[in-house]
């Protein structure tokens, strides 16, 4: 059996990847219809973005039914032969569980509203303040107040997120036991995998006071000591009962001891965190729409940080430069204009050749970018929208809110998956939900036939399960000083050869000095430039970048 550190999971964003039945929306026999191409990469668990009954005013983010299958992606006995041609080429399947909320169209909130006690304790439900205010002074993370009116009763509900997302409340039992129940019908569905959006918002207090600054109040109901009560007993109820199980817990703004406890496996919470930090080192002082160069040296210690720290503490890190709310990492860390398959390897081997769990986006293996969109009314999502208006609103001109939203929107990697060349980009024969652009440079079909990223990350997802060293290694950063280079080795305490990884992160040459390791012996163990050394030079010059792993 694979350990955690050997395996390789694929995430899939359902609305994007393929339309079978040409309604412009991908669906779930879109999925099954391209499995011999999953099968190709050799990965080992899809992580499926929600495809549960939802008005998708959060793109399936607001669920309306966690038991059944959105019509709009298929039907229960779709879900059920992908699970099972999967479990075929030895794929399993991770669900998307959000239960920090559910969509004001969930029978639970309906039942609150018509007045049902039982369902009124599931939410946060609080009366204005003696002057009228709202109860508190929370702020919403797509925009305005964290507040909306309960119907017509002299209440209002919390949304920590959009206004149809009504935080629910963990305080209560009833509520942690409807989240055991969903998850153990997917169980008996054949799924072993659990991310659970959020997570570690979950743990508000009973009493929700106001806060002084955007800081102080994101610790007010983030990664309290109360999500790991709630995590231990979930993992009792549910997943926990299953000896294969793979669960993420999606940390906003966690820190390392918490991630710690929450995925070290003496702790019987989750398997790994998803943490965010190195993505937010071009927020211009933590403003996400900015148009900020990132910060290297940053990156670099959030890294080391993050990597060396987890280790020595037993947790495990969730690895990955993309996902559906982000825009894409090549983008904002490599350059897609003059290198972008160098820098799409470079970034790959940075992140595949370290501790942890790699995830790989669909797209992210053909070097996928961002969109060349030039109207604001391309963007669809709730945030990118919201934004824009903020924006304008504070000031800046419509060509300046739109470069800015250009630059950071999650529309940016939910464009449709590029399987050609075609005017739809392969994905429908209809006009998509979002637009793709580019597919004429980048599709499946010209990347499988003479591209040279998707083999690459072959090779990474071989050498994982094939080296320790890379799958239950150690890790320690060198050289870290460098202000282009992020290197670093790892070494297992019963074996005497060692990795060293070493990544030039930016389009100019370099210069490295490698000190205590010239004239060692060297095997290549992957690159993205020709490397004929077997013997380690004292100084290295590295072309743009360049990434190479040798075991010495």
């Amino acid at each position: 059996m694979q350990t955690l550190g050997q395996k390789v999971i694929y995430q899939i964003y359902p609305k994007s990847f393929y339309d079978s039945n040409n309604d412009g929306i991908g669906d779930l026999r879109g999925i099954i219809a391209k499995i011999p191409y999953i099968a190709k990469l050799n990965i080992d668990m899809i992580w499926f973005n929600p495809f549960f009954v939802s008005p998708q005013n959060d793109n399936g983010y607001d669920i309306a039914d966690y038991y059944q299958i959105d019509p709009r992606f298929g039907t229960m006995a779709d879900f059920e032969e992908l699970v099972a041609k999967l479990k075929e080429i030895n794929v399993g399947v991770m669900l998307d569980m959000v239960l920090n909320h559910c969509s004001t169209e969930h029978e639970w909130f309906k039942k609150a509203l018509a007045g049902d006690k039982y369902y009124q304790d599931f939410f946060y439900l609080r009366p204005a303040k003696a002057d009228g205010s709202l109860p508190n002074n929370w702020s919403s993370k797509f925009g305005g107040p964290a507040w909306e009116k309960f119907g017509d009763t002299n209440l209002y509900y919390l949304h920590l997120y959009d206004k149809t997302q009504a935080d629910l409340d963990w305080h209560n039992e009833n509520v942690r036991k409807e989240a055991s129940k969903i998850i153990n019908f997917w169980r008996s569905k054949g799924v072993a995998g659990f991310r659970f959006d959020v997570i570690n918002v979950t743990g508000k207090d009973t009493v929700l006071v106001d806060s002084t600054d955007i800081n102080e109040e994101k610790a007010l109901y983030t990664d309290t000591p109360v999500v790991h009560d709630y995590l231990k007993e979930l993992n009792r109820t549910s997943f926990g009962q299953d000896e294969d199980a793979i669960t993420v817990g999606e940390m906003s703004s966690a820190t390392i001891p918490n991630s710690i406890e929450y995925s070290n496996p003496a702790e019987h919470e989750l398997s790994m965190v998803f943490t965010f930090h190195h993505l937010k080192v071009d927020y211009k002082d933590g403003e996400k729409w900015s148009d900020y160069p990132f910060d290297f040296m940053k990156l670099k210690q959030l890294f080391t940080d993050w990597q060396e720290k987890m280790d020595q503490g037993g947790g495990w890190n969730a690895l990955f430069w993309n996902n559906h709310d982000q825009p894409w990492a090549l983008n904002r860390f490599g350059d897609p204009v003059n290198f972008r398959v160098e820098s799409a390897q470079m970034l790959a081997s940075a992140l595949h050749l370290m501790r942890g769990t790699p995830y790989i986006y669909q797209g992210e293996e053909l070097g996928m970018m961002d969109p060349s969109y030039t109207d604001i009314s391309e963007y669809v999502d709730v945030e990118a929208l919201n934004a824009y208006q903020a924006l304008i609103e504070a000031g800046k001109s419509p060509a300046e809110a739109f470069h800015l939203i250009s630059l950071k929107a999650r529309d940016n990697s939910r464009v449709p998956m590029h399987w050609n060349a075609d005017k739809y980009a392969g994905f429908s024969t209809v006009t998509p939900w979002l637009k793709p652009t580019d597919q004429a440079e980048i599709n499946v079909e010209k990347e499988l036939a003479s591209g040279q990223i998707f083999t690459y990350y072959q090779q990474l997802i071989k050498l994982r399960k094939e080296m320790p060293l890379i799958s239950a290694g150690h890790f320690q950063t060198v050289f870290k000083d460098h202000p282009q280079v992020f290197a670093y080795r790892r070494y297992l305490d019963n074996q005497a050869k060692e990795l060293l990884v070493i990544n030039n992160f930016y389009g100019q040459e370099t210069e490295l000095d490698l000190g205590t390791y010239a004239d060692k012996a060297c095997r290549l163990v992957i690159s993205n430039y020709d490397q004929d050394l077997t013997k380690l030079p004292a100084k290295l010059t590295l072309r743009p970048y360049e990434t190479i792993a040798w075991e010495i």
